[in-house]
């Protein structure tokens, strides 16, 4: 495998144990990747830690993490001492128990990685694992010290290899109740509930992520091969916003006109005629610049 591990250990349920590595699933790195730049000179800047009261520069050797315990009163702790008191790592991924794969909220997703075995002597082992959770539709719930930190993941068999989820604690997630109590109760017209139905029928489609566009990614993009070519781009022109009613906004967006909803008949006794809309092809965007412009 080309990519590089980014963590590498064993996986282990019971006395059953394979060599695995971790392999990064996402990455930004394709990213436009922009820096900050004196105006003047054109120069890259760097960032440097000042004391917020004194102002003076605070050198790497001088910087230690602190504790906020009221303001502007700190806890410092030391490296060390951190150190000391945070579990340490057994290079092990500990398979703790499993659970079918749909109880698991994704709203715990943190970040995915790639996990396969590290050696022919741990490919066998790792295969029972695999099939094992392919085959009982279920997932593993893992436990290891990632990165200097004790991590939760879920195990899932993916393809040929397994993917490693790391989880939120508990104490990260927001209960739903804080962003939807205040929410109020609409009652709904029939014709409403008729419009939206159409509208998603109309519109269903695949799950195809390739098709999504980084719309911001691209604008940077075409930007900077605009300046490097000494020509200007145009803004993008935004449609007039127009006032309608939401009735008449899912009519609409149903291409439908009138009064005529779906599934009801008209004065005429024919039924009300359904747009087949398809969605367009997806377009191929060609990034101009290299992915590191700057």
């Amino acid at each position: 495998m080309a990519a590089r591990a980014t963590w590498k250990g064993y996986l282990r349920l019971g006395e059953l144990v394979c060599g695995v590595g971790l392999y990064t699933a996402v990455s930004a790195s394709d990213r436009v990747s922009l820096h900050m730049v004196n105006r003047k000179t054109g120069n890259r800047l760097s960032r440097r830690f000042v004391d917020a009261d004194t102002g003076d520069v605070v050198e790497r050797d001088e910087q230690v993490k602190g504790y906020e315990v009221d303001s502007g009163d700190f806890v410092v702790l030391e490296p060390d001492e951190i150190a000391e008191v945070t579990p340490k790592g057994n290079k092990a991924l500990t398979i703790e128990s499993f659970l079918p794969c749909h109880e698991v909220d994704d709203l715990y997703f943190d970040r995915p990685y790639y996990l396969r075995p590290v050696d022919d002597a741990s490919e066998a082992s790792f295969a029972v694992i695999r099939e094992g959770l392919r085959k009982k539709k279920v997932a593993a719930v893992a436990s290891a010290v990632l990165f200097r930190r004790p991590r939760s993941l879920l195990i899932r068999a993916y393809d040929e290899g397994i993917i490693a989820t790391t989880l939120h604690y508990d104490y990260e997630v927001r209960a739903a109740d804080e962003a939807f109590e205040d929410i109020a109760e609409i009652k709904m017209e029939p014709e409403m509930l008729d419009l939206a139905r159409h509208i998603i029928e109309t519109k269903s489609g695949r799950f195809q992520p390739e098709t999504f566009d980084d719309r911001y990614d691209d604008a940077l993009a075409e930007l900077v091969k605009a300046k490097m070519e000494g020509r200007k781009i145009a803004p993008p022109k935004r449609p007039a916003a127009k006032v309608v009613s939401l009735l008449d906004a899912l009519r609409e967006s149903a291409g439908l006109s009138g009064d005529k909803a779906p599934g009801r008949k008209s004065r005429g006794g024919k039924q009300a005629a359904k747009t087949a809309g398809t969605k367009p092809a997806a377009r191929k965007t060609t990034r101009a610049p290299t992915r590191k412009a700057g």
